[in-house]
C-alpha cells in the first residue's frame, strides 16, 4: 500500500489540456495524451508543513500523480515530458485496469513492472524532502532483491541497478542463443559465457 499521511491527500484531478498546452510537445506526443491518458489526480502533495519536517529543503513540493490510462502500452515520453516540464518532484502511479505501475524521473525514466494493487509499496522515510525523494526513487527504481549499501550515494546505487539491468538483458540474450545453438563447441562457450554473466550479476545483486 502507500502509506502517505492524511494531511498530504489533495485528490485534486487535473485536466490533461493542464499539461500539454504548457509543455513545448510535437503534435504526436500531444495526440498521445488524448489517446493513451484517461486523466489525472493529484493523489497528495508532500510538504515541509504538512508532513511537520525539521529541516529546511531544495525541493519544496513532491506530487503523487495517478494517471489512468485507456491502454497499457502507453507511450512512455508522456511521463517525462510531464515530469520534466514541472517544477515539482514528481511520483507517477500508472493504472489501465486492475494493474498498477510506479514510475518516477530521475535523470531518466524509472518504472516497475505491472502489478495487482494489493502490491503496490511505497513509504516515507526521512526528515527533509530531499531525503523522501531519495528513498521514493530508491523504491520505484532499484529492484526488490538488490542489497543495497546505505554508504553509497543515491547516484551509485542507480549505477548499480542500471549494471544489472544491462547484466540480465545479456543473459537472456546469451540463454536464448545457447538454447538455439547446435555445435557442441559453440554451445559450451555460450554457456561458459552465461556462468560467467550469472556469477557477476550475483555479486552485483549482493553487494
Amino acid at each position: 500500500m502507500i502509506d502517505f499521511p492524511e494531511s498530504t491527500k489533495t485528490n485534486r484531478r487535473i485536466p490533461k489540456e493542464a499539461f500539454y498546452k504548457h509543455l513545448s510537445l510535437s503534435t504526436a506526443l500531444k495526440s498521445k495524451f488524448v489517446s493513451d491518458i484517461s486523466r489525472i489526480v493529484a493523489e497528495n502533495s508532500l510538504t515541509k508543513e504538512n508532513l511537520n519536517l525539521v529541516k529546511d529543503s531544495e525541493i519544496k513540493e513532491i506530487l503523487l500523480l495517478s494517471i489512468e490510462l485507456k491502454k497499457q502500452d502507453y507511450d512512455q515520453r508522456i511521463i517525462e515530458a510531464i515530469a520534466k516540464g514541472n517544477p515539482h518532484k514528481l511520483v507517477f502511479l500508472m493504472s489501465y485496469e486492475d494493474q498498477k505501475q510506479l514510475a518516477v524521473y530521475y535523470q531518466k525514466l524509472y518504472m516497475t513492472e505491472w502489478m495487482p494493487e494489493a502490491k503496490v509499496e511505497l513509504h516515507l522515510s526521512g526528515d527533509s524532502l530531499e531525503d523522501i525523494w531519495s528513498g521514493l526513487v530508491r523504491q520505484i527504481a532499484i529492484g526488490p532483491d538488490t542489497q543495497i549499501s546505505s554508504k553509497m550515494s543515491l547516484d551509485d546505487q542507480l549505477m548499480r541497478q542500471d549494471e544489472i539491468v544491462q547484466l540480465q538483458q545479456q543473459i537472456k540474450k546469451l540463454e536464448k542463443a545457447a538454447w538455439g545453438e547446435t555445435q557442441p563447441k559453440k554451445k559450451f562457450d555460450l554457456y561458459q559465457d552465461l556462468k560467467k554473466h550469472k556469477e557477476q550479476l550475483e555479486v552485483l545483486i549482493r553487494g
